[in-house]
């Protein structure tokens, strides 16, 4: 973990020098970046659509024929919703509380509208390897997303605190639904505010994920969790660098020589 992480601050030093250089360097990057955590944040959770339907949907506003009308609007939500991210990230504020019941709002607002930015009124329960795991009860909610903002106004825009507050987050589960979206997005919102391009959790990472979620929801240390997101974020620096110095490289072909153009006459 230790070399992981010094590797991906290495990374992150290069990308911020190669940004000043290339500022719109990764404008299509990021558009590719917001469809793809769109697809696989949904995916995750059993959305039907394939990342090109989910394109579809989103760039073109295609209904795809024989998919569930809740998974077209999960698409829009969630798209809209990492938009807003991308909005929010520079604000230099504090993050609080009800930035998390926006991106709630906004993950669920046309596929569950009714619960929409409101905390849980019934108990939420998930089915793991060691049996049933139940979350803090409705009426513990607010205290424990009271303490959770406090500990996020005064966290640094590190990986490390975007990995804890997803953990923390989950934990909590707060909503009746969407909680793993809403933690996902709050985590690539603190990974962008910290100049960071965002972490796609990829529908083969699932049996990963959730395994580590459960170790970590057990009281078995968040290490596992840790490590798969820092190399997915590793993998993205790598993808964000490219970009970059793509955008500084230019259109390369071989040099002209005088007289190769026909307009213009040799020396």
């Amino acid at each position: 973990m230790t070399t992981l992480s010094h590797t991906v601050a290495a990374k992150k030093a290069e990308l911020d020098r190669l940004r000043i250089r290339a500022p719109a360097g990764l404008t299509n990057l990021e558009h590719a970046h917001d469809l793809e955590l769109t697809y696989t944040s949904n995916a995750i959770e059993g959305n039907t659509l394939t990342a090109a339907e989910t394109t579809l949907v989103i760039e073109h506003g295609i209904t795809v024929a024989g998919k569930p009308l809740r998974d077209h609007l999960e698409a829009v939500d969630h798209y809209e919703a990492i938009r807003y991210v991308r909005a929010l990230a520079g604000r230099t504020t504090p993050l609080t509380e009800m930035d998390v019941r926006s991106l709630h709002r906004l993950v669920v607002l046309r596929s569950r509208p009714e619960i929409a930015g409101r905390y849980a009124d019934q108990g939420r329960y998930v089915l793991t390897d060691a049996g049933r795991h139940g979350f803090p009860s409705p009426a513990e909610v607010p205290a424990l997303m009271g303490d959770f903002a406090a500990w996020l106004r005064g966290a640094p825009d590190t990986p490390e605190t975007g990995f804890t507050a997803h953990r923390r987050l989950v934990d909590i589960h707060p909503f009746n639904d969407g909680n793993g979206r809403t933690a996902r997005l709050l985590m690539n919102l603190i990974l962008i505010r910290g100049g960071y391009p965002p972490v796609a959790v990829r529908p083969a990472d699932r049996p990963a994920y959730l395994r580590a979620l459960q170790q970590a929801q057990a009281g078995e240390g968040a290490e596992a969790f840790d490590r798969l997101l820092f190399e997915r974020l590793d993998a993205t620096l790598d993808e964000t660098l490219q970009a970059l110095q793509e955008a500084l490289a230019g259109p390369q072909g071989p040099a002209a020589t005088p007289g190769d153009d026909p307009d213009t006459p040799a020396p």
